[in-house]
């Protein structure tokens, strides 16, 4: 066998049983395979202040076999700065026996237990041992034992802003995929004597040298469809090759290639041989110098320790920070360190060492999650294996730190003092800000501003708002929630959760179930958006983002933005006059299946499960909502005979849902059998009719190649999975419509054969007047061949009359893809099966179908828990009120790889009018009070050189230069207010106290000019 190509026999693990209601977003962050492995692992979590919390909180909700704490301390005071399950009350009580209680609510999948002594025989049960804020001793003496005992290690800790994690997961681990991302797949259009690949129709492949993948359906070169895979090399985007394949004969057409993950083995190195060289992961690339110093730092921390009983050095203290520094230097001559030591750098590092800040431990307690989940799943690229981060630019500026100032006053907030002092601690707790969303991102930001006093001060507030009900699938990530809050408001519940983390939030945290939109406005009004500091989204959906980021620039608000997918997150930081706004950049839009490929050629699942969940919307939302049209509003039919668009399809869909409605579930069986036939046998058939397998283009190439696939009919069998719950999807959903009771529990196989038994199947019969689009290109012939208006009014005249069926309604279905009860993604599963069986396509599990129908964002706790976290080190500089762009930082992370980068948020564009500039984003012309219209003409003209050539509200245009005299007369001595009700014939709303009128003006030399919009503020 040669290099190019290998068998792959990856063995699985032993299935078992996953509650996919309340995993589904993880699992399509993990897949089946690593869930079931994760399900499987023994987890020790050993040190449970913050930083410990943090791990265990997302290592239970990921849903790992079974995991123990151990942390025998007492609880002090000053845990509480970061460790959410500890209060007041435990103070002098063991940290990890204390926090059994709350952290065993996370996941009732997850047994959690308290270990009472570290033995080689107790670190001999787990897969994997976290060890955090233990002395390097000790880290040296379990990492021995897990090392030679192939027990995969990790260690962390945090010392304010900065923090370190360590890897090791043996000499022989096994990474089974390196990405997490779905396969590449593609058609083959030729492959050469040579083995180049070539792709349909300029598709670029994605592959990269050193890539693996296997192939199906060649045709002439049958050998490669055997299952081997073929390591490629990659000239182009556009080709790969996989080798000479001169003698495994000449290829002819077809083919698919698929992209194979090959499992690789890493090895790793203990902690005694890493620390004398080490291998480093850099999470900053601008501070690219800094984690060799950090290195040599942690080791000379507890150095130190060693040297004082067990203490660090005291914040802004230069005898204890000189003492470190020296013990540093030492280091660094013995493990011959050649750069330049950055010494304040490392004086940051003694002065912080007391610190504990909640942003930190959310930052390092994702990323150390995450390992865990790696080494017990074997999905994704762990840490190699030192990682050093910081965040030393979330120190004030505005806020001077003293030695004085930053020492213990005695409460919960002194770890964070620590670091940023007594002024700054105060100017947190008396901000106000605005919280839109508690889902994910929502639960961490308001544990994190909890445990930071945010808002708690005697002018602070937190104001949080969300629409939306606890789910069950919820609980898997948005941790302030529990199987008992299902159906209550996340706002609420999430509030109450903050409160119950730090009683200084309570009469500072208010909660509203209303959604930020222009619908209301009169709530989220002008007083409250001036009121603010500044805003966070946690949103998980464009339109609302923008509409925020809308407001926020209105009223000149900073913005923390994040959002996650999976194992990637990003945040942006928007801030008035220095940056850009979250709206001025747009995801390019997804690309659409064009229609042609939907309705007769498709090629993969993807365009089956789409096809399908139209065809679900088709049967059971518009036809019932036509119907209610119909049997409501007088004027449907004439108004539907007027429009464009599929009108015979409409009525075509009343008729049928009305004259042909099920008086019993026996007839909604009958109804669904015969519409498998129609979709699945008929239509294929009259496909084939139109375009037989032997068919040639008008070149005279073959009509079935490339991406057309020739279908062949399926012949209903009630013992195909695929057909039968069709058939049992199909008509239960048709019974809801009708009010029919279907199924209760389980679908009975020998009654719904019984009723099948008894329906008639006509035989196909082809129809010459169907025309079929060929290409994509091509016009659509149904789109061009009118129907004739007789023909629609025949079809209109057979409805039965709205009178006939006085107070008669449908129930349209409304698409929920997180209730497996209701046939939905039962429905769309079967049909989308039914239709990959008819183009030789491989079907799809329920879990996929759900994933790609209901268009849902894979989540997993430990990416939010990472993004949240440097999400709030942006916010200490919004508190800190920085002006400087290069203060701010945007952040991508994926967790797979990891990967991390970060930039300076891009400038706000300017722009420029009679030498006088201006921000294109924040700035406006500010008018106080209700002015005349000549009075604003006359305004613009004497003090900024301006001509209004045209003034709008809305899209009212309420002056233009071209009006007529008499117009612009009438309408000059009127106050603004007066104007605009004029015009548009609507009453101001009482709750708007400004106006906002858009202008096109000339400038000084009569030139058309870019100006700011102009606010009248009431």
């Amino acid at each position: 066998m040669s290099d190019s190509k290998m068998q792959i026999d990856t063995p699985s693990p032993q299935p078992a049983e996953i509650d996919e209601s309340l995993y589904s977003r993880q699992l399509y962050v993990l897949g089946k395979e690593a869930m079931i492995r994760l399900q499987n692992s023994n987890i020790l979590i050993i040190g449970l202040r913050g930083l410990g919390l943090e791990i265990a909180k997302n290592v239970a909700l990921a849903g790992v076999k079974s995991l123990s704490i151990y942390d025998p301390k007492p609880t002090e005071l000053k845990d509480l700065s970061t460790q959410f399950y500890l209060t007041e009350e435990d103070v002098g009580k063991p940290r990890a026996a204390a926090s059994l209680s709350k952290l065993s609510e996370l996941n009732s999948y997850v047994p959690i237990s308290v270990v009472d002594e570290l033995s080689e025989e107790t670190l001999s049960k787990f897969q994997t041992v976290v060890l955090t804020e233990a002395s390097l001793e000790e880290q040296v003496k379990i990492n021995n034992f897990t090392h030679s005992n192939n027990i995969k290690f990790i260690s962390t800790d945090s010392k304010g802003l900065f923090g370190n994690v360590f890897v090791d997961f043996g000499t022989d681990f096994t990474i089974v995929d390196s990405t997490g991302e779905e396969p590449l797949s593609g058609i083959v259009s030729d492959i050469e004597s040579d083995g180049t690949v070539s792709v349909l129709d300029d598709n670029r492949h994605g592959l990269q040298d050193g890539d693996y993948v296997k192939f199906t359906e060649v045709q002439g070169l049958e050998s490669l469809n055997d299952g081997q895979v073929y390591k490629v090399t990659v000239p182009g985007p556009y080709a790969f090759n996989i080798g000479d394949v001169s003698k495994l004969g000449t290829y002819k057409k077809g083919g698919i290639y698929t992209q194979v993950k090959v499992p690789t083995t890493v090895s790793y190195q203990s902690l005694v041989e890493q620390l004398e060289n080490p291998e480093h992961v850099i999470p900053d690339f601008a501070k690219f110098d800094r984690p060799e110093q950090l290195h040599l730092g942690f080791q000379a921390l507890h150095q130190f320790q060693e040297k004082h009983n067990g203490s660090l050095p005291r914040p802004l203290n230069d005898e204890d920070a000189n003492e470190f520094l020296h013990l540093v230097k030492n280091l660094a001559t013995q493990r011959k360190f050649e750069g330049e030591l950055n010494e304040k750098l490392l004086k940051e590092l003694a002065y912080q060492a007391t610190g504990d800040i909640p942003a930190i431990n959310a930052f390092f307690g994702g990323l150390v999650a995450q390992e865990v989940l790696k080494a017990s799943s074997g999905k994704f690229v762990p840490i190699k294996q030192f990682l050093y981060f910081d965040s030393l630019e979330s120190l004030p500026k505005n806020f001077p730190r003293t030695e004085e100032n930053t020492k213990p006053i005695g409460s919960r907030y002194d770890a964070q003092i620590a670091v940023f002092g007594i002024d700054f601690q105060k100017a947190i707790a008396n901000v106000k800000t605005f919280l839109v969303g508690s889902g994910a991102i929502g639960c961490e930001v308001l544990k994190n501003w909890a445990l930071m006093g945010l808002g708690s001060g005697p002018e602070g507030k937190i104001t949080v708002t969300d629409n939306d009900s606890i789910e069950k699938s919820n609980l898997n990530r948005q941790f302030l929630f529990r199987p008992k809050d299902v159906g209550q408001s996340k706002s609420s519940v999430s509030a109450k959760a903050a409160v119950a983390i730090n009683k200084d939030l309570e009469g500072h945290i208010e909660s509203k179930a209303d959604k930020v939109g222009v619908e209301t406005e009169n709530i989220f009004d002008n007083a409250f958006w001036e009121s603010l500091t500044f805003v966070t989204n946690a949103l998980d959906n464009v339109d609302a983002r923008t509409y925020v980021d809308r407001r926020c620039v209105f009223f000149g608000k900073a913005l923390l933005e994040s959002g996650t997918l999976g194992t990637k997150g990003n945040t942006q930081v928007v801030i008035p006059r220095l940056t850009e706004s979250y709206s001025s950049s747009q995801d390019p839009p997804e690309k659409a299946i064009p229609l042609c490929t939907l309705r007769s050629f498709p090629n993969k699942i993807d365009h089956t499960i789409a096809w399908s969940k139209a065809l679900f919307e088709g049967y059971f939302a518009e036809a019932a909502e036509n119907v209610n049209l119909y049997l409501t509003q007088p004027n449907f039919l004439e108004a539907t005979l007027k429009q464009s668009g599929d009108v015979k399809g409409i009525l075509q869909s009343i008729s049928d849902s009305l004259n042909n409605r099920p008086y019993s579930f026996d007839d909604a069986i009958k109804w669904a059998r015969l519409e498998f036939e129609k979709k699945f046998n008929h239509e294929i058939k009259q496909l084939l009719y139109n375009f037989p397998e032997d068919a040639t283009t008008s070149s005279g190439a073959p009509f079935w190649s490339g991406a057309k696939r020739a279908p062949k009919p399926l012949v209903f069998d009630i013992n195909n999975d695929d057909h039968f719950h069709f058939v049992v999807g199909a008509a239960n959903l048709r019974a809801f419509n009708y009010g029919l009771k279907g199924d209760q529990g389980e679908p009975d196989k020998s009654f719904y054969k019984k009723v099948i038994d008894e329906v008639k199947i006509e035989e196909f019969s082809p129809r010459s007047d169907v025309k079929i689009q060929a290409n994509d290109d091509d016009p659509d012939p149904n789109a061009q061949q009118a129907v004739e208006t007789d023909e629609l009014r025949r079809l209109a005249a057979s409805l039965p009359q709205p009178s006939t069926l006085a107070g008669y309604r449908l129930n349209p279905v409304d698409f929920e893809k997180d209730d497996d009860s209701n046939h939905h993604i039962e429905f769309i599963t079967a049909a989308s099966n039914a239709r990959a069986l008819n183009y030789q396509i491989d079907t799809a599990d329920r879990q996929k179908t759900k994933f790609i129908a209901g268009r849902i964002i894979p989540a997993i706790a430990t990416t939010t828990a990472l993004v949240t976290g440097l999400v709030q080190l942006e916010l200490y500089k919004v508190a800190d009120k920085r002006d400087n762009i290069e203060d701010y930082k945007n952040g991508f992370i994926n967790l797979a790889l990891p990967f991390f980068g970060f930039s300076e948020p891009i400038a706000s564009p300017k722009g420029k009018y009679n030498d006088k500039e201006f921000d294109r984003i924040w700035d406006r012309f500010d008018i106080k009070g209700d002015v005349t219209l000549q009075e604003l003409l006359d305004h613009f003209e004497k003090k900024e050189g301006l001509e209004i050539t045209m003034l709008s509200y809305d899209v009212s245009l309420l002056y233009a230069s071209f009006f007529p005299p008499k117009k612009v007369k009438e309408r000059s001595t009127m106050k603004i207010t007066e104007l605009i009700k004029t015009v548009t014939k609507k009453e101001i709303p009482s709750h708007v106290k400004t106006l906002i009128l858009e202008i096109c003006t000339d400038d000084a030399q009569g030139e058309d000019v870019e100006v700011p919009y102009i606010t009248i503020t009431l």
